[in-house]
């Protein structure tokens, strides 16, 4: 039977907690440093609050250790990994190659997206490497999963499932350290593919003026879990280590109960990699929760529509158009009910998000707080921030329960119950009793409130008709329950890590980038990896030593040639400009496009 993963973000414990509740099967976190969201760091005891609370259901905690390092940072590092490792923290995933180079304690690793993983040979090389898992690029569709799993069936395969989007490949982002002296690879990416462009042809021509050119929807692929499924990955990640704790409960949610339904139609050959269900005070919607419109990306190889150039910001879901305006309200042309305070938005007239507050909600006759004068009836509406929803997912929402079926028998001096592998007992005198007491047992052992566990069944031994007192009871189910929350605790750290060997130029895949810088090393340490790995060439780092020639800042699989109708291989028609051709920026610097047609990729250069 395979175990299905639900992979959670955590920007801190209390998301980190959430997710558990709402149905995630393991959370990942980042510490206070070498994240690759600088900004969601947590401190160990926090990290080791968590492993504690998430490891009764076997859920697994990940921490983010996925930045390049410096040489001052390695020491600093090392011992951050040890300290996870004595928190009880499952794995870590890890970008740097030094990190294979320390001297670390058996912790398994799991390699980042940000160390670009797109092909076969790429997996392999990890695989013998030591690394436990591989999450791969965001880009490939499930025929290139399949072909992976097949080629390596050995090494499990993460993928993305939801959220923001990435234009680069992971790990070979340098426009925010080239523009800004900000290193995405350092966890401080400035999202330069959310600001807006001009698109330039060779002439000076402008094509397009101030657009969010290279701004990608969000990914969803709530309806397409059984194709990655086939294809052979199994743990589901959900992007969102910046996003709040109500993002959080309705995505996590709404996955949750998506992969229990395709297992429900798979029971013998599929199963959850964690235990426990979860009962929720809300239906999960995910229109509801920050997206900027969603897409499958390359699930099922190229496709149009796959970005936002209206605007990066959450657009929400649809709930209607303007029918009707009056001086300081109109109605909506809808199914939608609204509620004071509700946030909405629509693209105006010179394609520009706006948006407003609902002050007053009248069914559906609303009065923003102050008129939007560039509303006109027949636009479409989103709502992008729910009152009520929020609401709710702003109190308790959801309940995770491990059920129990416990079996109490009489032993030679006293009493035993049992759950679950666990066994526990206590010494009294047998006493017949005068009536049943099936219906106080079962009551007095039921009573699992506060724990995360609940009695599905009570097994007596035929003939069992013992008088034993409520105390005693509530003092066996109290140690079953400590017995099974240890036990649990337990279960979560055995047979999962394993000590990363030191591989010497086993495969050429350590040679694969034309340009060195490429490889993202900033270390010693990484240097004499690659060195190891038959890498002869080896340049620094782009944040330690900026290239002399023209600098490739970004590799795409989002082409604007294709999604502006002009890729002439997918049945667009001929453009009519001349290239190559130019994004700028409003400051005036200009970044030459490359459209490397033999790959299916856009290459981002810095131009000025």
């Amino acid at each position: 039977m395979i175990p299905l993963e639900l992979l959670a973000p955590a920007k801190d414990l209390t998301c980190g907690i959430a997710a558990v509740d709402h149905g995630a099967d393991a959370v990942y976190i980042g510490a206070q440093r070498f994240g690759a969201r600088a900004a969601a760091g947590n401190s160990v005891e926090d990290i080791r609050q968590l492993c504690d609370y998430a490891r009764p259901y076997g859920v697994k905690v990940y921490v983010t250790v996925n930045t390049i390092l410096y040489d001052d940072e390695l020491e600093a590092t090392e011992q951050l990994i040890r300290q996870l490792d004595e928190v009880g923290v499952d794995a870590i995933l890890v970008q740097d190659m030094s990190i294979l180079r320390m001297d670390l304690p058996p912790i398994a690793l799991h390699a980042s997206t940000q160390t670009d993983n797109r092909t076969v040979e790429k997996v392999r090389w990890l695989r013998e490497l030591g690394f436990q898992r591989v999450v791969l690029a965001r880009e490939l569709s499930a025929s290139e999963i399949a072909e992976i799993h097949h080629a390596v069936p050995d090494m499990p395969l993460e993928v993305f499932v939801h959220g923001a989007l990435c234009v680069s490949y992971s790990g070979l982002c340098y426009a925010s350290q080239y523009c800004f002296g900000r290193s995405a690879n350092r966890g401080a990416c400035a999202q330069f593919c959310r600001m807006r462009f001009d698109l330039l042809d060779a002439d000076g021509q402008e094509l397009e003026h101030q657009r969010h050119l290279l701004s990608l929807k969000d990914l969803n692929q709530s309806d397409h879990l059984e194709e990655l499924i086939k294809a052979g990955a199994t743990s589901f990640k959900i992007e969102g280590r910046l996003k709040d704790v109500s993002y959080v409960k309705n995505v996590v949610a709404a996955y949750s109960q998506r992969l229990d339904a395709f297992i429900q139609k798979h029971p013998d050959d599929y199963c959850r990699a964690s235990k426990g269900h979860c009962t929720y005070t809300f239906s999960p919607n995910l229109n509801k929760t920050f997206n900027r419109g969603f897409t499958t990306y390359f699930l099922h190889g190229r496709v149009s529509a796959i970005f936002s150039p209206d605007t990066p910001k959450a657009m929400g879901e649809y709930v209607g158009y303007v029918k009707e305006m009056r001086r300081d309200s109109f109605n909506v042309a809808g199914t939608a009910s609204f509620a004071n305070g509700d946030g909405l938005c629509y693209i105006n007239q010179e394609r520009e998000l706006e948006g407003f507050r609902v002050n007053r909600a009248e069914g559906n006759r609303l009065y923003p707080q102050q008129m939007p004068r560039s509303l006109r009836a027949g636009m479409a509406l989103y709502r992008n921030n729910d009152q009520e929803f929020e609401r709710i997912l702003s109190h308790k929402s959801s309940e995770r329960k491990i059920p129990l079926v416990m079996r109490l028998e009489a032993t030679a001096d006293g009493f035993a119950l049992s759950a679950g592998g666990i066994e526990v007992s206590i010494s009294c005198e047998h006493q017949q009793a005068e009536k049943p007491q099936r219906e106080n047992i079962v009551r007095q052992l039921s009573r699992l409130g506060g724990t995360p566990y609940e009695c599905s069944r009570v097994e007596l031994p035929e003939g069992f008709n013992y008088f034993i007192p409520s105390s005693l009871l509530a003092e066996l189910r109290r140690k079953l329950v400590e017995g099974t929350v240890s036990e649990g605790r337990r279960y979560g750290l055995r047979g999962s890590k394993v000590r990363p060997p030191r591989v010497k130029g086993t495969t050429s895949e350590g040679r694969r980038y034309g340009l060195p810088y490429l490889y993202n090393i900033s270390n010693r340490l990484a240097r004499d990896f690659y060195e190891e790995q038959g890498l002869s060439d080896v340049e620094p780092a782009f944040e330690i030593s900026r290239p002399r020639k023209e600098i490739l800042l970004m590799q795409c699989r989002h082409c604007l040639r294709y999604s502006l109708g002009c890729c002439v291989k997918h049945g667009g028609h001929k453009p009519q400009w001349h290239e190559p051709l130019f994004l700028r920026l409003g400051d005036g610097r200009r970044f030459r496009l490359e459209f490397d047609c033999k790959n299916c990729q856009m290459n981002v250069y810095a131009a000025d």
